[in-house]
């Protein structure tokens, strides 16, 4: 008996499937390897954020605000403002998802987005100090992962939706 473990029958046919398509230049939704999922953006979706956008890429979708308080800054930052960046992938978006703490995809996710946003500049922390050491502009940008299809980490996007979500606070940028 061989001491390294063989893939079971199923994960056979699915390496066969998969390495057949890439083959014919096919990815299993039928894309091109070259092709993008289709993007769709629609601002404004929450009436009570201060920013908000649904986003579909592809078959997934995901619900993302943003709402902006004033709050003290941390004393190691004195003259810059908090953005703060959480991401839940609710039940109902796959099989697999499950109520509770925020998983290791959702940091993932979260962290993703946050870093995105800070090497892009499309929030400029600097800019969201009122007074320093005393007041600044507090960020929170909360994304609803609520149906999943994969390809959630794409930062260009992601900087696409925050820059449109947050245009009403073009001061911040």
């Amino acid at each position: 008996m061989s001491a390294t473990r063989q893939p079971s029958p199923v994960a056979k046919l699915e390496q066969k499937t998969v390495r057949d398509l890439i083959l014919k230049g096919k990815r299993i939704d039928d894309r091109g390897l070259l092709d993008y999922r289709p993007l769709t953006i629609m601002l404004g979706t929450v009436e009570k954020a201060n920013g908000s956008a649904q986003v579909y890429l592809g078959k997934t979708k995901v619900l993302a605000g943003v709402k902006i308080q004033i709050g003290t800054p941390f004393p190691d930052t004195p003259n810059e403002g908090i953005l703060t960046v959480n991401a839940e992938f609710v039940p109902l978006a796959y099989p697999t998802f499950e109520a509770g703490p925020p998983d290791e995809n959702s940091i993932e996710l979260a962290r993703v987005v946050d870093r995105g946003i800070r090497e892009s500049k499309a929030i400029d922390v600097g800019k969201m100090c009122i007074e320093p050491g005393k007041k600044v502009f507090v960020i929170f940008i909360d994304v609803y992962v609520l149906d999943h299809d994969g390809n959630l980490l794409m930062r260009r996007e992601w900087r696409r939706l925050v820059h449109s979500s947050t245009r009403k606070c073009k001061h911040l940028r």
